[in-house]
C-alpha cells in the first residue's frame, strides 16, 4: 500500500490551509498514494481562537476536503476543530475519501508543558478505526501517543496501521521523546505507526505563538517491530512511501505481545 505524509505548516487562515491541503493531496495522488495523512490542526494552527473557526463535520471546510478527496480519488486524514459543548471545541480528525467516511475526537488532551488544551477543548470518548482496501487503520492525535492503551485497543479492533496526527510542541528533549514514542507504540501494538506532525513554523518565517504547540516537524513511520522507516526534517515536506501489511501477522507470530497481555 502506498501512503503519503503531508508535513505542512498551518496558518490562522482556514481557507489558505484548504489550498495547502489541495496542493499536497494532488501531489500525493500523482505519486500513486491512496491515502494521505495531514497533521493535527490542519484547519487552523494552535495559538489562534479555535472557537471562531470550528465547524461541524458537514460544514463548508469539511465539505471542501471531501470534494478534494473525491476529485483526486484519495483518502484524506486531516485535523480540524468541531463545535463542542458551550464555548468549547473538539479536536477532530476527519477521514474522507473513496468508500471511507469517519472521524475521531482526541481522547487525551494536552495539559502539559505549560499548555492546557482542556481549557477550551472537550475530550473524545471512544477509539475509532476504519477500513480501506482491506487494511484497518487506527486513529490517534498528538498527546494520545503517550498512552499505549489506545494503540493496543486499535490493534485489537483489527488495526494493522495506527495513524497519529500531531502538532508536537518544540522544547528540550521533545524531538527525542517523539522518536522514542513513535517506535514504542509500534512495538506495543505491533502495528505500523504513521505519524504526521506540523512543520516548524520558523522554517517558513512564521513566529510561533507563545506556549501553543505549533509543531516541530519530524514526521515519522515505524514498522511493527519498532524500526524507523522514515524520518523527516523540520520544514514542510511531502513524503510518499510503501508499506507491506503482510509484515504485521509475521511480527505478531514472533512477538505476540497482544496475545500474551494480561489484565492487572
Amino acid at each position: 500500500m502506498r501512503l503519503a505524509l503531508a508535513q505542512i505548516v498551518s496558518t490562522a487562515d482556514s481557507a489558505q490551509n484548504l489550498s495547502i491541503v489541495r496542493d499536497y493531496a494532488k501531489r500525493a495522488s500523482s505519486a500513486g498514494a491512496e491515502l494521505v495523512v495531514f497533521p493535527e490542526a490542519t484547519m487552523c494552527a494552535f495559538g489562534n481562537p479555535l472557537l471562531d473557526v470550528a465547524e461541524p463535520l458537514d460544514g463548508p471546510w469539511a465539505e471542501e476536503v471531501r470534494a478534494i478527496a473525491r476529485d483526486l480519488g484519495i483518502v484524506i486524514v486531516a485535523g480540524m476543530f468541531t463545535p463542542g459543548s458551550g464555548a468549547r471545541v473538539r479536536n477532530t480528525l476527519l477521514v474522507t475519501g473513496p468508500g471511507v467516511e469517519t472521524s475521531y475526537d482526541k481522547i487525551h488532551l494536552f495539559d502539559a508543558f505549560g499548555f492546557f488544551e482542556s481549557d477550551g477543548v472537550d475530550a473524545g470518548e471512544s477509539p475509532v478505526t476504519f477500513e480501506h482496501n482491506g487494511t484497518v487503520f487506527g486513529l490517534a492525535t498528538c498527546y494520545d501517543i503517550r498512552f499505549p492503551a489506545l494503540f493496543t485497543s486499535n490493534a485489537r479492533a483489527g488495526a494493522m496501521v495506527n495513524i497519529v496526527c500531531a502538532s508536537w510542541g518544540i522544547g528540550e528533549g521533545k524531538a527525542e521523546q517523539w522518536d522514542v514514542l513513535v517506535r514504542a507504540r509500534a512495538l506495543d501494538s505491533t502495528t505500523f505507526i504513521v505519524a504526521c506532525g506540523q512543520g516548524d513554523p520558523s522554517t517558513v518565517g512564521i513566529d510561533a505563538n507563545g506556549a501553543a504547540p505549533t509543531g516541530m516537524g519530524h514526521s515519522a513511520v515505524a514498522s511493527p517491530a519498532g524500526k524507523s522507516l522514515l524520518a523527516l526534517g523540520a520544514g514542510p515536506e511531502l513524503a510518499v512511501f510503501d508499506i507491506d501489511t503482510n509484515e504485521v501477522p509475521d511480527i505478531r507470530l514472533k512477538l505476540p505481545v497482544l496475545a500474551n497481555a494480561r489484565s492487572l
